[in-house]
């Protein structure tokens, strides 16, 4: 007997998916923009809290090239995220700081080049140092352990980056990972005022994959973020996390009734927004980005920000392109 499978008609459900909020030319950009802010914080289920930060700084190492301090903060209750905040020796101060979010590895020591396994070895070789990037760039750099991942993975639901289970709880309560995530990053910028070395008028964001679809929200979420630069995560949804197997952190439920990933470029626009892709990677298809980052171009158009977005094309796969970032960063920051 015949039938269709459900992932067709998933697919056609996604191609007529009826995104009543995208973007359209014709609307006023700031009553549409309102509108979206309000559905997006609806969807990924917001979270607020007047629970103090309780820093606590583990240590503090003055090394070289830059001083490190280890220090954790309470997000909300019963969440501490632990952190590194790496400031250059040679660098004026208050000076820019760059948020270093990894995705799915080990955790965050491989933005710090530091390498506990062969794959952690093959993440760095990879361009997943950030942190020692930012600061060979002349910037801070502040780097979390995201929710599930490093020191916060907790394998109870039998996934080796332990975000499965927990994301689908997530869901249970009303929230989402990525709304989880992006309230840390938040919270993170709240610590920044306790050291002065820090601008906090220049406040960048970075990351790839995993940590570039927190970048990207975290911009949309928080206008204290001024540049964000996400690598390997903005597509559209229906050829990315909708058509290939994602982990489930990526997912917002219903988002594809509203907007696709474009769309959400209004929350950022006019701020800086560099989108990393690479030609060949394998879940974030390059037609799919280019097409999606048309909708971007087009929102940083009717916001009168043009030459404020960018999109780099690097000739790989499914990684970070540290030389072509870095200098599309600078020069569109001019930090």
């Amino acid at each position: 007997m015949d039938f269709f499978h459900p992932n067709l008609q998933q697919q056609y459900l996604m191609q007529s998916a009826p995104l009543t909020m995208s973007y359209r030319q014709e609307e006023d950009f700031s009553i549409w923009k309102n509108e979206v802010n309000t559905k997006f914080r609806e969807l990924i289920g917001e979270i607020s809290t007047d629970k103090p930060l309780d820093i606590r700084i583990e240590h503090e190492i003055r090394g070289e090239e830059y001083r490190e301090i280890r220090y954790i903060f309470t997000a909300e209750e019963m969440a501490d995220v632990p952190c590194y905040l790496l400031i250059p020796n040679n660098t004026p101060t208050p000076c820019p700081v760059v948020i270093c979010l990894q995705g799915h590895t080990t955790g965050m020591h491989i933005s710090l080049g530091i390498a506990r396994n062969p794959e952690d070895k093959e993440a760095i070789a990879g361009g997943r140092d950030f942190a020692l990037q930012a600061v060979a760039q002349g910037y801070a750099a502040l780097v979390i352990e995201q929710r599930c991942f490093g020191e916060r993975n907790d394998d109870r639901g039998g996934d080796p980056h332990g975000c499965s289970h927990i994301s689908m709880v997530s869901l249970l309560l009303g929230r989402t990972m990525i709304g989880e995530r992006c309230f840390d990053v938040s919270r993170a910028i709240d610590t920044l005022s306790y050291f002065s070395e820090i601008d906090t008028n220049r406040i960048g964001c970075m990351g790839n994959s995993g940590g570039g679809t927190i970048t990207y929200y975290a911009a949309c979420l928080d206008h204290r973020i001024t540049a964000a630069m996400p690598s390997c995560s903005v597509c559209t949804y229906t050829d990315s996390i909708g058509t290939i197997n994602h982990c489930a952190d990526n997912y917002i439920p219903r988002i594809l009734q509203y907007f696709e990933m474009g769309d959400l470029a209004c929350l950022i626009a006019p701020r800086k927004l560099i989108v990393i892709t690479g030609k060949n990677d394998e879940i974030f298809p390059i037609d799919a980005v280019k097409r999606n980052f048309s909708i971007i171009e087009e929102i940083y158009n009717s916001a009168e920000a043009d030459d404020n977005c960018k999109l780099i094309i690097g000739n790989k796969g499914h990684q970070f392109y540290p030389e072509e970032g870095w200098a599309a960063f600078k020069e569109i920051t001019g930090w």
